[in-house]
């Protein structure tokens, strides 16, 4: 059974225990949060995924989003009520890994929760396995470790998240191809891609820029390819 800590969000008290008795009967151990508040402070080295609602009584759940991650960069997924490509580009930019619109299916919500726990494993074994290693790649002034998040644009170092560094890389192991919307979503999130992805990948895409590019609003490094997708510079 799977043993791993599961932080749920969620100020109302019956999504909370349905949430909680489905991740019990997969093996998850579940801690329960009703306000953003609470949850920064149940928040603990051992978490491994949160699950944060938006809409909560005091600090939104973009903000709770926004302080996490500038200490852990643990999986958060988002439950929202709010379907607008708006509302999910502010969960995204915020540093959010993937969201689900209420009301949604146990069965796709455990499946979102797998993907993101088996890719940040897959991230954390790499990384620990290979922590000395000196093999890097370089181009365009960027150079980025091929088994670490660690990357540098013009000798000073940049911030990245795991999905920013998964992206990133992808790119720069194959620096002749250009990669579609579901190729970069499948490769980069370790899972199918689905209806609502176009928009995931585009936000992060454009939170990379704002970190590698001189001029975002004109890249030089990460470009569009009209109609095919993205490719390096």
């Amino acid at each position: 059974m799977d043993r791993r800590k599961i932080l749920v969000i969620e100020d109302d008290e019956s999504i909370r225990d349905g949430i909680r008795l489905l991740l019990e009967s997969e093996g998850y151990s579940v801690k329960e949060a009703e306000t953003g508040e609470q949850g920064l402070i149940m928040l603990d080295n051992d978490t491994s995924l949160i699950i944060l609602d938006v809409m909560l009584p005091g600090i939104s759940g973009y903000k709770v989003c926004e302080e996490i991650r500038k200490i852990s960069v643990v999986p958060i997924l988002f439950l929202t009520a709010k379907s607008t490509d708006n509302d999910k580009v502010l969960g995204l930019s915020a540093g959010g890994d993937d969201y689900l619109i209420k009301p949604f299916s146990y069965v796709e919500l455990v499946a979102r929760i797998k993907a993101l726990l088996r890719r940040h494993t897959e991230y954390n074994t790499s990384s620990s396995i290979h922590n000395d290693s000196d093999e890097w790649l370089e181009h365009n002034g960027i150079r980025i470790s091929l088994t670490k998040n660690v990357a540098y644009l013009d000798g000073k170092e940049v911030t990245l998240t795991e999905t920013e560094y998964q992206i990133l890389l992808l790119f720069l192991k194959n620096p002749e191809a250009v990669f579609s919307v579901p190729e970069l979503y499948e490769a980069a999130w370790k899972q199918a891609y689905h209806s609502d992805s176009s928009n995931t990948v585009m936000v992060h895409i454009r939170k990379l820029r704002t970190k590698i590019e001189k001029d975002p609003q004109h890249p030089q490094i990460i470009l569009n390819v009209w109609g095919k997708g993205y490719r390096i510079g």
